[in-house]
């Protein structure tokens, strides 16, 4: 039976929206690792698995997330791994406009990264912006929030790299963006979704309050090439 094109959100982005960004071929593929470190396997064929555990090279590693139970070629060590749950708009979000937003350029790009390492909202690189848009709040010219859009499917967008300074938060700057991002994918007639660690209740009932809803539970994982 043909799953969601959610189940296996990294090969579907690359095998469509983010075809132009893909490495690897029809078994496997991944991001640039200097973009983000995603990468999937077709399948769960020997073909498959096989493909992908030669996609990293040296220390390399690389991020997997599948609805179904990960299988980890033999050739690749896990480093880490967590459960997520994958949670989607319920209805299209309306537009926002508001004048302290403004969109991020290659300019913000080192602020940006210097925010997503403060505050951990997931995988993040001075390139992630060749995702997609993303736009933020400046105060006193820091930028101080931002979110924006990481994987894309046909008629599905992933709303990521939702985060705000701790010295600013409890400012409802975090539920703006996260609205107006939601607003623009949106207006796209595309689907807004995302990733949350299960244990992160407080986060996923924020989302819920905000119109998403649980789609499926994910697996996620860091796995590298062993040793030789």
């Amino acid at each position: 039976m043909m799953g969601h094109i959610l189940d296996r959100p990294i090969w579907s982005a690359l095998e469509t929206a983010h075809a132009s960004l893909a490495e690897g071929n029809a078994r496997a593929r991944r991001y640039p690792p200097s973009i983000v470190p995603f990468a999937a396997a077709a399948d769960n064929s020997n073909e498959s698995l096989g493909a992908l555990e030669k996609l990293p090279t040296g220390d390399e590693v690389m991020a997997i997330v599948e609805a179904e139970p990960i299988i980890v070629p033999q050739g690749l060590t896990v480093l880490s791994n967590a459960r997520l749950v994958q949670m989607m708009a319920e209805r299209p979000s309306e537009r926002v406009s508001d004048s302290r937003i403004e969109l991020l350029t290659e300019a913000d790009a080192a602020a940006m990264l210097d925010l997503a390492t403060l505050t951990k909202p997931g995988p993040f690189t001075l390139r992630a912006q060749s995702l997609g848009s993303f736009w933020g709040v400046k105060i006193d010219g820091i930028l101080v929030a931002m979110a924006g859009q990481r994987m894309r499917q046909t008629g599905f967008a992933e709303l990521s790299g939702l985060c705000t300074h701790p010295d600013f938060q409890g400012r409802g700057l975090g539920t703006l963006l996260f609205r107006f991002v939601a607003g623009e994918i949106a207006a796209r007639d595309e689907t807004a979704y995302l990733h949350a660690y299960v244990t992160n209740a407080p986060a996923v009932a924020l989302y819920e309050a905000m119109g998403f809803r649980i789609r499926s539970e994910m697996n996620f994982c860091v796995v590298k090439r062993q040793p030789a």
